[in-house]
């Protein structure tokens, strides 16, 4: 699947079709929360993180996640991915441990997905 950068908006349909023909039930996404966009449609999240950095994103900036487009909208956030892994920033888990980072998160993917 072509790894696409939304800087404006999908709707929440695109993505599951993008789930049903990629993973079956989610899509995986880095989000930037400086610059309030995000790459979806990649294998790995490690291929939408290095799209982002050849964008101009900063590494410090992309967090991973999956997004659950069937489930209801307090539900299909998941805060898990290999990149998040970076003790530098006080992130030693797949997740996000920081609370205020997960809501910028949720707060990008609210402004540029569409119901």
């Amino acid at each position: 699947m072509a790894i696409k950068i939304i800087k404006d908006c999908v709707a929440k349909a695109e993505l599951g079709l993008m789930a049903k023909n990629q993973f079956g039930d989610f899509v995986k996404a880095v989000v930037d929360i400086e610059r309030e966009i995000m790459a979806i449609g990649g294998d790995l999240h490690a291929d939408e993180e290095a799209m982002l950095l050849e964008d101009g994103s900063a590494q410090e900036n992309l967090w991973g996640i999956n997004l659950y487009p069937f489930f209801s909208e307090d539900e299909w956030i998941e805060f898990d991915s290999m990149i998040n892994i970076r003790p530098s920033q006080n992130n030693r888990s797949r997740g996000v441990e920081d609370s205020e980072i997960r809501e910028k998160i949720k707060n990008v993917v609210k402004k540029l997905v569409s119901v």
